[in-house]
């Protein structure tokens, strides 16, 4: 792109004020348009950010030729439509977690964005945080030696309401999908993506999706993971990456609260959380790297791991008996 400034276009305003905050830190983006299912969201959406165009439908909203680019924030439930209707009208895509609802939908989404040439990526938030990219270097660095296990949980407590988008299936609801993707992802980082044998339990809430879900993953190499997600029990919020050699911790991991790195006879080496800008600022910087590069996708998050993580969940929904209806 050989505009130095990126103009951004948001779908969905329900929880986009946070990426919203972090596109006004940075000089060389622009927020340009927002739609909501609602104008009058929109617009206040857009008065409070200094939008000039709000939009009650995504298709009109695509259609305006000043955006570059689109975060789509909107119901899980419709974040493949969204991003199809995006892509199709010219525009790269910047999709929140979790990229679709399947498999499918996943692969629907990546192939016309490779046929249109445009960006696409996930916008999983925590990959692109400065600490997670130096434990990304310590594991390419071989600073653990082979990693042999990872052990990571994300659980909060959500107040019961089986309308609410934690717990109602007709919005995909559940704690995987929420926020099982993060412990997920993180072993990716460390294992790699495409698990060979996985086992899961779950504890179901009344409405059918799963209030709490440990997962077991095992890989070609031998390494296991042994993960959990929680909507209605609140964990640590920790991981660990244990290799031959050492061992990575992380408190508060999806937020990379700092990391230690711990070897045989050798000092501890910590990073200290350093965040100069908004947390959700460095996702919105890789994306921008990327398209003024001409990628269509992120070295740190490429399309064949996303959709082996939806090909995994689908699995460990299959396991636990939750089925979301068409």
């Amino acid at each position: 792109m050989k505009s130095a400034l990126i103009r951004w276009g948001i779908v969905g305003t329900g929880h986009a004020r946070e990426f919203a905050k972090a596109l006004s830190a940075l000089p060389d983006a622009r927020l340009i348009a927002v739609t909501s299912r609602s104008l009058e969201r929109a617009e206040e959406f857009g008065r409070e950010f200094h939008a000039p165009y709000s939009y009650d439908n995504v298709a009109s909203f695509a259609a305006n030729p000043e955006i570059d680019v689109v975060y789509i924030g909107s119901s899980p439930m419709f974040h493949a439509a969204h991003a199809l209707e995006c892509l199709r009208q010219g525009k790269s895509i910047l999709v929140e977690k979790p990229f679709t609802i399947d498999e499918a939908e996943a692969t629907a989404v990546y192939a016309l964005a490779g046929e249109k040439g445009l960006f696409c990526m996930e916008a999983l938030w925590s990959r692109f945080l400065p600490a997670t990219r130096e434990i990304a270097v310590w594991l390419e660095e071989g600073r653990i030696g082979e990693v042999r296990q990872v052990i990571a949980d994300f659980g909060f407590r959500a107040e019961w309401d089986s309308k609410s988008r934690y717990f109602d299936p007709h919005q995909r609801g559940g704690s995987l999908l929420d926020v099982g993707v993060y412990s997920l992802a993180f072993t990716a980082m460390a294992l790699g993506p495409v698990p060979v044998g996985i086992s899961a339990q779950a504890t179901l809430c009344p409405t059918g999706v799963d209030e709490q879900t440990a997962m077991i993953l095992k890989y070609a190499g031998g390494g296991l993971a042994l993960l959990s997600c929680a909507n209605r029990t609140r964990s640590p919020h920790r991981a660990c990456i244990i290799g031959t050699e050492g061992r990575i911790e992380i408190d508060g991991f999806v937020w990379a609260h700092g990391a230690t790195l711990f070897r045989d006879s050798e000092e501890p080496l910590v990073i200290e959380p350093k965040l100069p800008l908004p947390a959700y600022s460095y996702q919105a910087l890789e994306s921008m790297r990327c398209i003024r590069a001409g990628l269509v996708e992120s070295p740190i998050l490429p399309s064949f791991e996303v959709i082996e993580r939806m090909r995994a969940m689908d699995e460990i929904r299959r396991q636990i008996g939750v089925i979301y209806s068409v």
